[in-house]
């Protein structure tokens, strides 16, 4: 498919009832408009309770999948979407609901000796001493299954790490603390089986949380990353084993650090990434020479597979 008209009509699927519901409509209207300058007949679906609802005969060929977020990025949408066999963009369903738990995620990657942060689940206030005694401080403590690091804190000591299991436990999914890395962060696009340019991250948040991502002015993002080209080619390599591992497909974005060991540290895929005006895979396709418009149709391409 390499016009506009080939794709038919399209539904933008965004918004959704996730933590993520504000990104995921900047997100999803950015798309939107890209695909009407493109000349796509697409149509913008605001999903609140019953994605069918917005779908069931409305003539659509195809998807374009904008939703963040649990409903959304965790093959809640994909299982409908296959079985109303309508084409759609990204991962398929066990692909994202391994991608949206991050625990499981890690699990998937030990288990192909992939490298990733030590960590320990927390289920109750017990297992703060246990953690503790597992893991050297600081930690940061992660709700499984939420994304633009909703949830995370970071811990100096067992009264924060009791702290931050609370607040993260309000998101009703597992816990876990992971082990600080010290080092530098990057973040790796892949689109098409292909990784785009690396991005070398830096806040001066304790972390690249909420803020940082998506308010922030002080967030600064380095592309080129910096890296000699070698240590390029073997991150942008290790992401596309990552993904390989969970299955991801389409498009997607892999966080990772290169700790002061030079060792690199896998930390999750994303596989609905943001589309904002603060988002990294536009950023990573400017500087591969492709305009946003062209990223939004070479994703909607994807469908296609």
């Amino acid at each position: 498919m390499n016009k506009a008209e080939d794709f038919g009509r399209v539904a933008v699927l965004m918004g959704g009832c996730a933590a993520e519901r504000e990104i995921s409509l900047k997100s999803g209207m950015a798309v939107y408009d890209a695909l009407i300058r493109s000349g796509v007949n697409a149509v913008a679906v605001d999903v609140t309770d019953n994605v069918l609802e917005g779908l069931q005969g409305q003539g659509f060929d195809r998807v374009i999948n904008v939703l963040h977020g649990r409903g959304g990025e965790d093959g809640v949408v994909q299982a409908v979407l296959e079985t109303l066999n309508l084409p759609y963009t990204g991962s398929g369903v066990l692909a994202s609901a391994l991608s949206m738990d991050k625990l499981r995620t890690k699990l998937c990657w030990q288990g192909a000796g992939l490298p990733t942060p030590k960590w320990f689940v927390l289920q109750s206030e017990q297992d703060v001493e246990l953690c503790a005694q597992a893991l050297s401080f600081p930690v940061i403590v992660k709700p499984a299954q939420e994304g633009s690091s909703l949830g995370m804190s970071r811990a100096e000591n067992k009264e924060e790490l009791f702290l931050a299991w609370q607040a993260a436990a309000k998101y009703q999914c597992d816990v876990y603390a992971e082990a600080w890395v010290l080092g530098k962060e990057y973040t790796v696009a892949i689109l098409a089986g292909k990784a785009l340019p690396v991005i070398r991250l830096e806040t001066p948040h304790v972390f690249y949380d909420f803020d940082a991502k998506y308010r922030a002015n002080t967030t600064q993002y380095h592309c080129p990353a910096g890296l000699s080209l070698q240590a390029e080619s073997e991150l942008a390599a290790l992401a596309l084993q990552a993904n390989d591992i969970i299955g991801v497909s389409g498009w997607s974005r892999v966080d990772l650090f290169i700790d002061e060991q030079g060792c690199s540290q896998l930390i999750e895929v994303n596989t609905v990434p943001g589309m904002t005006d603060h988002s990294l895979v536009p950023m990573a396709a400017k500087q591969a020479g492709m305009s946003f418009d062209e990223l939004v149709m070479q994703i909607l391409a994807t469908s296609s597979q």
